[in-house]
């Protein structure tokens, strides 16, 4: 566990800018736990500055969770100007496969930019590989954990990106590779905008990672704080607090005791 860790110091130390084009009902949430576990956010999506801002930071968060025609173009400006100043990129296709706005949208992103890592749930990465690649994709919805992990493996050759397929138990594929990690709580599930600070750090960690690297640290610490955070609070509204505490305290210590990562086969 000794390179999660590094990342983890590596976030603490140098404090990366994370630029969220994110939606509205995480943006305070997802900026609180970039700080709490060291990392520099800006909240910024005004056309304008964007190019600047691009510019300025050291890795780019997009959430599509809330979609209307200037953020889409927001979006779009921002992954450009990140591919011509080769800044890596995060994509959390929230609601992928729930309409053809979240669709279209996703895929437009991962065609003009060069997205380094795809993180979303089982439906969502499955709805963007089916519509993609129209047959190779899976009909169902509903997270199934052998499928999951194949999911993952074709998601990243497709994409030519790093996939983290997030659920009871996650899977990140860089296309040759998959990687299980098993930890985490389900209360994760009943509290707003989890998936979407898991998303946001692993950005922090991509400020300062390879793409794997940051996707594997950075899901293994947010779920490692969780676990810890719902020992003390296991119920929704505290159980959120204590996430911040526990994102601010994870240590050497605690990540080497609780990690649960590993290789698998499919």
């Amino acid at each position: 566990m000794e390179w999660i860790i590094k990342a983890l110091e590596k976030v603490r130390e140098k404090k990366p800018l994370v630029h969220n084009i994110t939606n509205y009902v995480v943006m305070n949430t997802t900026a609180n736990a970039l700080l709490a576990i060291g990392a520099s956010p800006v909240m910024a999506h005004a056309i304008e500055e964007l190019e600047e801002m691009v510019a300025l930071a050291n890795a780019l968060v997009i959430n599509i969770g809330t979609l209307d025609e200037h953020k889409i173009y927001s979006m779009m400006k921002a992954v450009k100007a990140a591919k011509d100043l080769k800044k890596p990129v995060i994509l959390d296709p929230v609601g992928a496969g729930a309409t053809k706005l979240r669709t279209k949208t996703s895929l437009r992103l991962l065609e003009i930019g060069e997205i380094s890592v795809i993180r979303g749930n089982f439906g969502e990465i499955a709805a963007l590989l089916g519509e993609h690649g129209k047959t190779r994709g899976v009909d169902s919805a509903v997270y199934d954990e052998q499928v999951a992990k194949k999911l993952a493996k074709d998601a990243s050759k497709e994409f030519n990106a790093i996939v983290a397929v997030t659920g009871p138990v996650d899977y990140v594929s860089d296309g040759e590779k998959v990687y299980a990690i098993e930890n985490g709580t389900p209360l994760l599930g009943r509290v707003t905008g989890t998936g979407c600070i898991a998303t946001a750090i692993i950005g922090a960690f991509l400020a300062v990672e390879d793409p794997l690297k940051a996707t594997l640290a950075g899901l293994v610490s947010f779920e490692i704080a969780a676990e810890k955070a719902f020992e003390e609070s296991p119920y929704p509204g505290t159980f959120h607090t204590k996430l911040y505490d526990w994102l601010y305290r994870i240590n050497e210590e605690i990540i080497i005791k609780r990690a649960k990562v590993k290789e698998v086969e499919l």
